[in-house]
């Protein structure tokens, strides 16, 4: 079990962007969270299997129509503890 933290930062918020990270986030297998930061980012925690934090991080770069993503920062993380994806 691996664990990232992303931060994602652009037209982010206000986007579904939360949203629509969990619903790929669920399709990957990989729990966590999403949430907004005071400053206009995202983060999004997320654990489970390798090639899906990988394939998470490249749907980041992408997110919904209407996100506009400027860019996506990763560093390891502690497993959340969460066993399923939730939005804060």
């Amino acid at each position: 079990m691996h664990a990232a933290r992303f931060l994602v930062s652009g037209r982010v918020q206000g986007v579904f962007y939360r949203a629509s990270a969990r619903e790929q986030a669920h399709e990957l297998g990989l729990a966590g969270h999403a949430r907004n930061l005071p400053d206009g980012r995202v983060e999004v925690l997320a654990c489970g299997d390798l090639a899906a934090l990988d394939a998470l991080e490249r749907w980041l770069w992408d997110g919904p129509a209407a996100a506009t993503v400027e860019s996506v920062t990763r560093e390891p993380a502690e497993s959340p503890g969460h066993t399923d994806f939730l939005i804060s």
